[in-house]
């Protein structure tokens, strides 16, 4: 089948959390036979700041941020089999999830893929003069990037006619364990750009934890955090490039997931460092949120704290031994059940009309 997506980008990762998941995906999707095009509005800094070359399993097509090219690249996308809008592109969005559906005719799949379900529901049930409302139910398929039942029953009773979460995963392709580096040695590492619905919990987990173990060593990467008051044992090391993710996660002896605040509440939401930690062979630490042993079994695969006490208390009891143990056990589990391929071979399945896999089908239940 041949797919067109118009996502934020799929060449930067800048200011755009789901570059990994878009590439896993559709790496994925290309090797089981299917053709991609991927358009991304030349926006945001992201081209400036690219941490990729043009991939040879995707075609990108890198368009100017304005109405009229906009409206070209949907004319450029009108005979592909499959036609995906996803969730914050950030730059006409609205223009482009009419322009697609516009484009639906007997034979093709039209789908809105949210890669922040919970943040897109809330606006929604906020105000029910949203103009996305009335799109809902236009769309062939809702696919999301996490959210489980809660996720699927919202989106139904907004009147959707299916929706599939499509869970992150790991690709084994760039995440992987590596040696360490000692410019990310500490004792916890955390990395997340800086956002309205995360940083009250940032301050929650990481740096309470911080504040609460001056002995340790606390380690912050991603962007924006450059004027935000932290305890002199934390350091913060600005945007993360994707290359050196997997350094980043095995050098500290743990690192940190945190949920943002609508992902935590409805639950079924593993973030993309979960699965970029876990293939990394790191030991991660995460907030507790719904759903989290459908992924990574407690204590053993992964550890959940409820706040930055607990995530002090699980430093204070990690020695060197058990942190491999934990990251060796979950690199096993998500190889196992939680890579692209797997999520890539659910969406085939999907679109063609095969029963969902036993895993899928669990994760949604």
């Amino acid at each position: 089948m041949k797919f067109a997506f118009f996502g934020s980008s799929l060449v930067s990762a800048y200011w755009n959390g789901a570059a990994t998941y878009y590439r896993g995906l559709i790496r994925h999707l290309h090797e089981l036979g299917h053709q991609v095009t991927f358009y991304e509005p030349d926006a945001y800094g992201r081209q400036a700041h690219r941490d990729m070359d043009d991939p040879d399993w995707a075609k990108v097509v890198v368009y100017p941020a304005t109405t009229d090219a906009t409206h070209a690249m949907l004319d450029d996308a009108a005979s592909a089999d499959v036609i995906v809008k996803t969730s914050g592109v950030g730059v006409l969005d609205r223009t482009l999830e009419e322009g697609v559906l516009s484009l639906k005719r007997p034979g093709n799949i039209v789908i809105f893929w949210d890669v922040d379900a919970p943040a897109t529901l809330d606006s929604v049930h906020a105000d029910p003069a949203n103009p996305f409302r009335r799109l809902i139910r236009r769309f062939d398929l809702i696919c999301t990037y996490g959210g489980g039942k809660p996720v699927v029953d919202a989106y139904t009773a907004l009147g959707a006619r299916h929706c599939e979460p499509v869970y992150n995963a790991l690709d084994p392709h760039t995440h992987h364990p590596v040696p360490h580096r000692l410019e990310f040695a500490a004792d916890l590492g955390f990395l997340g750009n800086r956002l309205p619905d995360r940083e009250a919990r940032v301050e929650r987990f990481f740096l309470a934890a911080a504040e609460a173990r001056p002995d340790k060593r606390f380690l912050l990467g991603g962007s924006g955090w450059e004027d935000k008051r932290m305890p002199a044992n934390v350091s913060y090391v600005g945007h993360v490039y994707t290359r050196d993710h997997n350094a980043f996660n095995v050098s500290p002896r743990a690192v940190l997931n945190i949920s943002r605040d609508s992902m935590a509440r409805y639950g079924f939401s593993p973030a993309t460092r979960v699965f970029e930690a876990a293939g990394a062979g790191a030991c991660l630490i995460t907030d507790a949120w719904e759903g989290i042993e459908l992924f990574l079994e407690p204590g053993k695969e992964v550890l959940v704290a409820e706040g930055g006490d607990g995530v002090a208390a699980h430093l204070d009891e990690l020695s060197d031994e058990r942190a491999r143990a934990i990251g060796s056990a979950a690199l096993r589990r998500v190889l196992a059940e939680h890579t692209y391929a797997h999520r890539a071979r659910q969406i085939e399945a999907l679109l063609t009309g095969r029963a969902p896999t036993a895993s899928a089908h669990a994760a949604v239940a």
